[in-house]
This record gives structure tokens, sequence and C-alpha cells, in this order.
């Protein structure tokens, strides 16, 4: 089966790969039938709220993939909401100057939290899909700048237009499934932790197929793993092509 990787980080610093790494990491992903990847940045290179330069530098290693492999990589902006209107409209306009596609969130802040306005307004304007770091997290006490599922759901019913992916299924878990049923701006990738027996098969009955899409969160996590979090699930093949590739080439308005 063709797929799309709708959730992937080939440029990581701490484990010394750097731009050659990545390369690997795209052949890697080939020799899976992985024909698409979506690069989301190295986002907590510099700690979980990143500075301007320090995001510039992030979005320009998503870049140089970009150019590097065209047609292969598909880029996401990351941003950090925390430093104001102006210095997240810059970025975002930069980068969709050079053609990425979405915004990646991680844990610089609460996704309902107010500074996210500028930012969800700029991905309506230009049409882009925001992919949201979400995770149970409620338990440990982190909500502040951890973004929990029913978060994802506030974020997505106050800006309806624009298109979200709630990151980690397996995170998020079957109470993540539930608090974003109602929304359906929001579709969820199945990357996050070690597969889970009948979680991608519950999000499919609860949300649809349509709803659902592949993602890995390589090289954190093993393409053939994640690839087998799909292919091994009791779904029927049009269903798991679906997941695999047809949902985010639709999402991401690919050739």
């Amino acid at each position: 089966m063709r797929a799309i990787d709708i959730h992937t980080h080939p440029i990581l610093r701490d484990d010394h790969r750097g731009r050659g790494g990545a390369d690997q990491l795209i052949q890697r992903a080939q020799a899976h039938g992985i024909r698409h990847l979506v690069a989301l940045g190295d986002v907590l290179a510099y700690g979980r709220s990143p500075t301007e330069a320090q995001l510039r530098k992030i979005n320009d290693d998503t870049y140089w993939l970009m150019q590097r492999h065209p047609g292969v990589i598909t880029g996401f902006c990351h941003l950090n909401p925390t430093l104001g209107e102006r210095a997240v409209r810059r970025e975002i306009e930069r980068c969709v100057a050079r053609g990425f596609r979405g915004l990646k969130l991680e844990i610089a802040n609460n996704a309902r939290d107010a500074c996210m306005r500028p930012l969800m307004t700029a991905a309506q304007q230009h049409g882009l899909v925001l992919l949201q770091h979400a995770w149970s997290m409620t338990k440990i006490r982190q909500r502040s700048f951890h973004t929990d599922p029913e978060d994802v759901a506030t974020l997505a019913n106050r800006f309806p237009n624009v298109r979200i992916i709630m990151a980690h299924l397996t995170g998020c878990g079957v109470r993540g499934v539930l608090a974003v049923k109602s929304c359906p701006n929001v579709v969820v990738d199945t990357s996050g932790a070690a597969p889970e027996a009948g979680l991608v098969e519950y999000a499919v009955a609860q949300l649809g197929s349509e709803r659902v899409l592949y993602g890995s969160d390589a090289p954190i996590r093993d393409f053939a793993v994640a690839l087998a979090r799909i292919t091994g699930a009791r779904l029927d093949a049009q269903t798991q092509q679906k997941i695999l590739h047809d949902n985010a080439r639709a999402l991401l308005r690919l050739p």
C-alpha cells in the first residue's frame, strides 16, 4: 500500500544525525512504501518555548528538506504562540512564502489559551492545516502548557473553519477520540507510544474512516511498527488505504 506519513521529525539535534541523517530516514521511509512525509521540525531543539530566532532555524531546516526532496516533503511551520502576534505572523508569512502547507504547535502553551487567536486567524486566511501536539496529561498537572484532547476540542469549536490534526491517537486514547468526536474540523493522527489493540478500529468506528490519518513520529518511533498499527488493525483494505494515504492526500491537497 502507498502511504503518506503526516507526522515526522527528520532532523533532530539530540541524536546528532543532522541533515545527513534526514536523508537516511527518508530512504527508510521510501523502503516501507511511504511516498510522502510531513516534516514538523525539531520542535524541542531549544526547549518548550523557543525564541523567534530559534524558530527560524528550525523552520529553515525544514525548508532545506523541502528543497532537497521536492515532491517528497511537505513542511509545517513550527511556532511559539506566546511570542505575540507580530512575531507569529512574521514567521507564518515567511513560511507561507516558501511553500509550507501547515503549522505545528508543541508545548509552549495550552491550545485553549488566548494567544492562539492570531495564529488561528492566519491559518484560516492562508488555508493552512494545524497539527497540535496533544496527550492525556491532566493527572500529571502540566496542563498549563500541555494540551489535553478536551483543549483541542475547545480550540476547534472556537475556530471551526481551521482544519486541525490532533496528534498522538495512542497518547490521547479513547478519551481523545470522544473529546473531538463532535468537531468535524478535527482529524487524528495515529502516532504516539506503542500500538494498543483495537484503538485504531475504535477511532474509525467513532469518527469515521475519513478522520483518521497515519503518522509515525519517526525517528522517535519506528516506521515498521507505526505502519503495522494500521495494517494489523481489523479494517478492510479500502479503509486502511484511506488512513495510510488518501485522507492525508486530500487534507494536504497534494496532486
